[in-house]
């Protein structure tokens, strides 16, 4: 592995520290607030455009595992946004 595959892989590695975190803040709250829908999508983007990257290379490194595993993060994140969306709107419904 070179300098700059085990730099990407860090990068990588850092970005994805933070989504079990989110996750279980969304699980745990079942709220939204503070969250931005968009902006997680355009983080998935941005996963999906590194692994087509390493996947047009063939540079399957650790870096792309780690593509992976965040993207998997982030959709269950996402996932749960909607979750909570939809469990927010019914509340609103109880309530009015």
């Amino acid at each position: 592995m070179n300098l700059a595959s085990l730099l990407e892989t860090a990068m990588i590695l850092c970005f994805g520290i933070s989504w079990p975190l989110s996750i279980r803040r969304m699980w745990v709250s079942k709220s939204t607030g503070g969250k931005s829908i968009l902006f997680s999508c355009f983080i998935l983007i941005g996963y999906f455009c590194g692994i087509a990257a390493k996947i047009l290379l063939k540079n399957y490194n650790l870096a792309f595992i780690f593509y992976i595993i965040n993207a998997v993060m982030v959709t269950v994140d996402i996932l749960l946004w909607i979750r909570n969306y939809r469990y927010e709107q019914a509340n609103k419904t109880k309530i009015s």
